[in-house]
């Protein structure tokens, strides 16, 4: 199982790109089927001894040993809201915003290649404590993709405050051009993106996914004036329903007035596979998923770049 998976993982890789979506199914229960991106699975391996730790965090099952490395085993059931499954038989090993955890599950079924197209947000209202990030269909049956960000962000939680050095520094950089538009299907990663940027003094507009901002986008490019005058850079996640990043990144390029927009690709897929998507698809920068203060970094030296640029 595990090296076929790895072998499945390794030919998804050449979908990305391509507005194309590799997910790896699997079920907490008999009724309803889950997705989660296979670019963040490492492994899957039948339920090890786990080792309980006062300390931790109530969804946290136990910890275990896997290949040497003691890693959080987080009960996916009791963290969406349904009772734990004492049938739980599989530990699906992902690395997530720079973290390695386990996630225990029923069973795990198969990897799939979806259109993004296919991929849609989930209905208002649906998943307890909104714990979906999207949905789409397979043989006639939903799939419910799971924000992995906002499960993590329930256990470990994120630190979104940014040093006094940071701030004291956006305060030096006189420039008006400090709104950014943040794309991405995760609330809880809007969130954090937003709450570090103000206090940076940056104002942000907040959309879902490629599809939005490309329109977004476009109806700023309509009007009179340049469209760097209205933002200072895009901020944009890569695996989104509808349209991924990679995809919305080239279409800003494929467009004369948009094409000189910074774009900066803010992911918690692998590093190395990333930098090699960004100089392909022509992003300016890529920063994984999540410091606060790199984050910040990477956009004080953007709006320096434009101070110097409009001195």
């Amino acid at each position: 199982m595990a090296s076929g998976l790895l072998e499945s993982i390794d030919r998804s890789t050449q979908l990305a790109g391509h507005n194309r979506l590799a997910l790896l199914l699997f079920r907490l229960d008999e009724r309803q089927i889950f997705g989660i991106n296979v670019f963040k699975v490492q492994e899957v391996i039948p339920k090890p001894p786990l080792s309980w730790l006062p300390s931790s965090h109530e969804l946290v099952r136990g910890v275990a040993d896997i290949r040497g490395r003691m890693i959080p085993v987080i009960d996916l059931n009791r963290a969406i809201g349904q009772p734990s499954d004492e049938h739980a038989a599989h530990v699906i090993v992902t690395e997530y915003n720079r973290s390695i955890q386990g996630f225990l599950v029923r069973a795990v079924e198969r990897i799939i290649h979806v259109n993004v197209e296919h991929v849609r947000p989930p209905p208002d209202g649906a998943g307890e404590g909104g714990y979906l990030t999207a949905i789409t269909q397979y043989n006639n049956e939903l799939v419910e993709i799971i924000d992995v960000e906002q499960v993590l962000s329930d256990v470990v939680g994120v630190q979104a405050s940014l040093s006094d050095a940071l701030r004291e520094e956006a305060e030096s950089v006189a420039h008006s051009r400090r709104r950014v538009l943040v794309v991405d299907d995760s609330r809880v990663a809007r969130n954090q993106i937003e709450k570090t940027l103000n206090q940076l003094g940056i104002e942000c507009t907040l959309v879902n996914d490629g599809r939005e901002a490309l329109q977004y986008l476009q109806a700023l490019a309509a009007r009179d004036e340049p469209i760097n005058d209205s933002l200072l850079m895009v901020i944009s996640d890569v695996e989104m329903p509808d349209m991924d990043g990679y995809r919305l990144t080239t279409e800003i390029r494929r467009d004369p007035k948009m094409k000189s927009l910074y774009v900066m690709l803010h992911t918690s897929l692998s590093g190395v596979f990333n930098n090699a998507m960004v100089e392909r698809v022509g992003a300016n920068k890529f920063i994984a998923k999540f410091s606060a203060d790199e984050l910040a970094t990477g956009v004080l030296d953007r709006l320096k770049a434009v101070a110097l640029e409009s001195a």
